[in-house]
């Protein structure tokens, strides 16, 4: 088939054997807004699911869930009630609203990055068409804030809330609960799968640019004196950078990350491990990896909170497409929300022990209160509180400062001044956060586009979608030849069995032709699909065809039930 048109065929068969479909369709459907049919729901549970087992298997990570609602304080704390916004501008002539950025996006090289006058000037100036009426009227772009705003309580006691942007805030409020979890030590992590909501004024581009959306990220808390390194030798394979224009290097490289992090392209050590450990999830679950590369951001698109960010691009047929964030968000969320929330000074820090105790020396100037409390009389309290903040330097008599504003003379007889010694075995710090965000719906769209594959059949034209085990949304279907003579029964107790092993999930298909069966089968990506015949009523065999190539090989129901056990039919075909 010609590559042209190839976005619309991919759509059509995403819709036509339930991958994708529009919400609320019967009621015209709502841009932004999609739903998982039962073939592709089954496809996110695996990702999901395998994204899960990928981190929580390191052993210092554990999976938390927090609301999806959250109160507008955290969002301020966190900046995204300042920071989070879109440049928007409307279209004079017929009310078209539209991100400012898409529509320059074939002029402007990082639109994103733009300021608001250099955005207007080149609204004014270049002729930019709307989509809807084709003139070029602009209002002046203006930001817009892109959560969805609620609201907590009834009436009086409403309390202004978002739907959150991020999961990112929820692990943040529970940071005091897993460092008293992992027994306050260093470095662990905390994980959450769960939806994001983020207000889109023009969504595009179908699961790319949603309103609602599936989001898997990780917080991962380390000392930043001390951050932990992994062995980045282990993996040789060549990966693609694009890093910061400014930084110094050259504009790409097609390196291993141990040479990358040794050479300072990656600076941290831990952002690198999760460079890794990001590519190798991407490249397990059937990401093309010559399609994948990881870009560093300039400092003008820098999130808020991030000093170092390097965006996980994959390349589909909407060209590259952040899929991942793999942030440095260095200590901004615990000492914003420690802050904001007056909730002590140590419950959002861990501490750090010295490898020696210090001595500390240092000088203690104690009131007299025998001396004081005869001259002040009533502000003798207030005298003693003032002289916490006083210091030695020989110069007396001292003017002191009282709360309520009066100045008093302090004498060197009115106080006792005396060194003393302190051991310290550590101190109290904030914890710095390596973040990677990763995009589930623009993760599984490049996993649909990637594995999609035409070819011609028998002169005809034919499509598959070659999933990889570890994702397909069904490990085998079962087809009797005939739905008759037995072979229906036997079909269904294969079915039967193998749907009671745990893990696997196996389905029959009696509907049409066999050749229209495999067909579908193909389509939805099924790798082994497990034909009942005539001859399976007499020797208890089975036909086993491979999706790949078509290669079909005999092999008696037990052995087919115990390879899907271990999920290895595909050895079958190695014997």
């Amino acid at each position: 088939m010609s590559e042209e048109k190839r976005l619309d065929r991919l759509t059509s068969i995403l819709k036509r054997r339930g991958f994708i479909l529009p919400s609320f369709e019967i009621y015209g459907g709502i841009s932004g807004l999609i739903d998982y049919g039962p073939v592709g729901a089954r496809i996110k549970r695996k990702v999901t699911d395998f994204w899960l087992d990928h981190w929580i298997n390191q052993g210092d990570i554990v999976e938390i869930d927090s609301p999806t609602i959250t109160p507008e304080q955290v969002l301020i704390a966190s900046g995204h009630v300042g920071e989070f916004n879109d440049l928007m501008t409307v279209c004079m002539n017929c009310n078209s609203t539209y991100r400012a950025d898409h529509l320059i996006a074939n002029i402007h090289d990082e639109p994103e990055t733009i300021e608001i006058s250099e955005m207007n000037e080149i609204l004014t100036n270049k002729s930019i068409i709307c989509l809807n009426c084709h003139e070029s009227k602009w209002s002046p772009a203006k930001p817009m804030n892109l959560m969805f705003k609620t609201s907590i309580g009834a009436m009086k006691n409403q309390r202004v809330a978002y739907m959150r942007p991020e999961t990112a805030q929820g692990m943040f409020m529970l940071f005091p609960s897993l460092y008293r979890h992992f027994r306050q030590k260093l470095p662990f992590g905390a994980i959450q799968i769960g939806k994001g909501y983020r207000n889109e004024i023009s969504p595009r581009q179908g699961m790319i640019r949603l309103r609602e959306f599936n989001m898997a990220e990780l917080e991962y808390f380390i000392d930043p004196k001390n951050p932990p390194l992994e062995d980045l030798s282990s993996n040789n394979s060549l990966i693609n950078f694009i890093p910061d224009p400014e930084s110094g290097f050259d504009l790409e490289y097609n390196i291993t990350l141990e040479k990358a992090f040794a050479m300072g392209l990656v600076k941290h050590p831990t952002v690198a491990s999760i460079l890794l450990k990001t590519w190798e999830f991407l490249a397990e679950i059937g990401i093309d990896t010559k399609r994948i590369r990881f870009r560093q951001h300039i400092s003008t698109e820098m999130a808020h909170y991030a000093s170092d960010c390097w965006d996980c691009e994959i390349f589909g047929e909407y060209g590259w497409i952040e899929c991942v964030g793999i942030a440095n968000r260095t200590c901004h969320d615990l000492e914003s929300h420690e802050k904001n929330s007056n909730s002590g000074s140590k419950l959002m820090k861990a501490w750090r022990s010295f490898d020696e105790t210090l001595v500390e020396k240092r000088i203690v100037i104690s009131p007299k209160t025998s001396v004081i409390g005869p001259i002040f009389k009533q502000e003798s309290g207030a005298v003693i509180e003032a002289l916490k903040e006083l210091e030695d330097d020989d110069n007396w008599p001292k003017k002191v400062e009282l709360d309520n504003g009066n100045t008093v003379n302090i004498t060197r007889d009115m106080v006792e001044i005396k060194e003393i010694e302190t051991n310290i075995s550590g101190e109290w710090f904030t914890p710095h956060v390596i973040e990677p965000a990763f995009g589930i719906d623009r993760i599984i769209w490049h996993l649909l586009d990637h594995s999609y594959e035409e070819l011609v059949k028998e002169g005809e034209d034919y499509t598959m979608m070659k999933f990889n085990d570890k994702v397909s949304p069904i490990d085998a279907i079962i087809l009797p030849l005939f739905e008759k003579d037995g072979m229906d029964k036997i079909a269904s107790e294969i079915t039967n069995i193998a749907n009671s092993i745990p893990g696997v999930r196996v389905e029959m298909d009696t509907s049409k032709s066999i050749g229209r069966r495999y067909a579908r089968a193909d389509e939805i990506g099924v790798p082994w699909t497990i034909t009942v015949d005539h001859i399976s009523k007499e020797d208890k065999t089975v036909t086993v065809r491979r999706r790949d190539d078509q290669f079909q090989i005999r092999a008696s129901i037990e052995e087919i039930l115990h390879h899907l056990n271990n999920k290895s039919i595909g050895k079958m075909f190695l014997e």
